[in-house]
C-alpha cells in the first residue's frame, strides 16, 4: 500500500519552494517511489531578500526571527497545498524548511592541546515550523529533520545519502550522485554487493548555485538573478591561475565527512574572489566562467583527494545540473566518465531534494533511520524529524 506524501525544500539559493507530490511504498531500503508532480513556488521577493540577509549575518531581533519563520513557514503551508491541487490528498508532509544558519562540528581547541579527539557539537537552524504547516494543511507533517544527527555529533549533512542508496544504486556500477544546489554535495555509491551500505561516502563538495547566483546579482546590478543554461559563463574564458588559488581554500582540503554553506561561500567569500580577480582584468563572462571552473574543479578535487576509487558514472541532480556550461566543464574534466543527470535513470533530476524529503518523512513514520554515519559523521542511526500529527 503506497503512502502519497509532500516533500519541501528550499535550498541555499533561496529560489523558491521545491514541492513534490510522491507515491511512495516499501520498508527501508526496498522502497519505489513514484513522482505524482513537482513544481518551484518562487518566494515573494521581499521574503527572500531577508532571506538572504540573514543568511549573510545580517542581526535581526527574537521579534524579527518569529516574524520570518512564521512568513516561511505559511510559504511552505501554501506550496503544500498547492502541489495537490487536482489530485487525492496526501497524508503526511516532509519539510525541510529554510536553513538560515549551519555550523559544522568543531573539535575544541582545548582538547585538541590536549591530544583528545572529542570535538563540539555543530549547530543548525532551518526555520518555517513544521507544527504551523501541519495545522494549517490539516496533514501530519514531519520537519527539523537536521537536529538528530547532529546531537548524535554528526553534521546533520548531507542527509540524501540513504535515500541516493534505495533509489540510484547499482549491483555492478560505482556511481557519485552529485547535487548541485546552491551548495554541492555529492554521494559516492559502490557497487550493490557484500557490505556496500558501509563503503558509501558522502560530503558537501563546496560551491555550487549560490556563489555564482551572487555573482549574477553583482555584475548586474540586481537585474539579473541566475545564469540562464551558464551561457554567459560559456562566453568567458577561465583564469586557472585564480583556480588553482582559490583551491587552496581550507575546506577544500578538509577530509569528509563534511559540511559547508553561505557562511563560508557566501557574500564575503564572492567579494574576496572579485578582488583576487582584479590583478587579472577579466570581464564578467570571464569572472563567471572562473568560477565555475572552481566549482567543476572543486568537484573534481574531491573525487581524487577523498574517494577510494574514482567512480564509473556520475549523475547530476539540483538546479545546476541544467547549467549546461558547468556540465560541460566536468565532463571535461572527468575526461572519458559519462557525466549524466538523474533524470537519464529515471529520478527527477529537478525534484529530487523534495523527493529526499518526502521519503524521510516516511521513514521517520515507519521508525526507521534515515541518516548514514559514514556520511555524516554521527555515532550512530537515528530517527530523523519530529512529528506535527493533525
Amino acid at each position: 500500500m503506497a503512502s502519497r506524501v509532500v516533500g519541501l525544500i528550499s535550498g541555499t539559493s533561496v529560489d523558491g519552494i521545491d514541492a513534490a507530490l510522491v507515491d511512495i511504498s516499501g520498508t527501508n531500503l526496498d522502497i519505489k517511489i513514484e513522482l505524482v508532480t513537482g513544481a518551484t513556488y518562487p518566494y515573494p521577493a521581499d521574503l527572500r531578500e531577508r532571506i538572504l540577509a540573514v543568511c549573510a549575518g545580517e542581526a535581526i531581533s527574537m521579534a524579527e526571527l518569529a516574524e520570518l519563520d512564521d512568513a516561511i513557514a505559511l510559504a511552505f503551508a501554501q506550496a503544500a497545498q498547492n502541489i495537490q491541487i487536482g489530485h487525492e490528498k496526501a497524508t503526511l508532509i516532509g519539510s525541510h524548511g529554510q536553513t538560515v544558519f549551519h555550523r559544522p562540528p568543531q573539535e575544541k581547541a582545548q582538547q585538541r592541546r590536549c591530544g583528545e579527539s572529542s570535538t563540539a557539537l555543530g549547530y543548525t537552524l532551518q526555520i518555517g515550523r513544521g507544527e504551523v504547516i501541519a495545522n494549517l494543511t490539516g496533514i501530519t507533517t514531519v520537519s527539523n529533520f537536521r537536529v538528530a544527527d547532529i546531537a548524535a555529533g554528526g553534521h546533520g549533512a548531507p542527509l540524501v545519502p540513504r535515500i541516493d542508496a534505495a533509489l540510484l544504486s547499482h549491483p555492478q556500477e560505482a556511481r557519485c550522485i552529485q547535487n548541485l544546489g546552491g551548495i554541492g554535495n555529492v554521494t559516492y555509491i559502490p557497487p550493490r554487493v557484500d557490505n556496500w551500505l558501509e563503503k558509501i561516502r558522502a560530503w558537501d563538495t563546496g560551491p555550487a548555485n549560490s556563489l555564482l547566483d551572487l555573482a549574477v546579482q553583482h555584475l548586474t546590478n540586481g537585474s539579473k538573478s541566475y545564469d540562464e543554461n551558464g551561457a554567459w559563463a560559456a562566453s568567458g574564458i577561465p583564469c586557472h591561475p585564480l583556480v588553482e588559488q582559490w583551491l587552496n581554500q581550507d575546506y577544500f582540503h578538509l577530509p569528509p565527512p563534511k559540511s559547508t554553506g553561505r557562511e563560508l561561500f557566501g557574500v564575503t567569500y564572492l567579494h574576496q574572489c572579485l578582488q583576487d580577480a582584479e590583478a587579472y582584468q577579466l570581464s564578467s563572462s570571464d569572472i563567471l566562467a572562473t568560477l565555475t571552473e572552481l566549482t567543476a574543479a572543486s568537484i573534481v578535487h574531491s573525487y581524487r583527494t577523498f574517494l577510494p576509487q574514482m567512480p564509473q558514472r556520475v549523475l547530476l541532480c539540483g538546479g545546476g545540473s541544467r547549467n549546461l556550461y558547468l556540465k560541460s566543464r566536468l565532463q571535461v574534466l572527468l575526461e572519458s566518465m559519462p557525466v549524466l543527470t538523474t533524470d537519464e535513470v529515471g529520478l527527477s533530476a529537478d525534484f529530487k531534494e523534495a523527493i529526499a524529503f518526502a521519503v524521510l518523512a516516511y521513514w521517520r513514520q515507519m521508525d526507521t533511520p534515515g541518516n548514514l554515519p559514514t556520511a555524516t559523521g554521527a555515532r550512530q542511526e537515528v530517527l530523523l524529524g519530529e512529528v506535527h500529527p493533525q
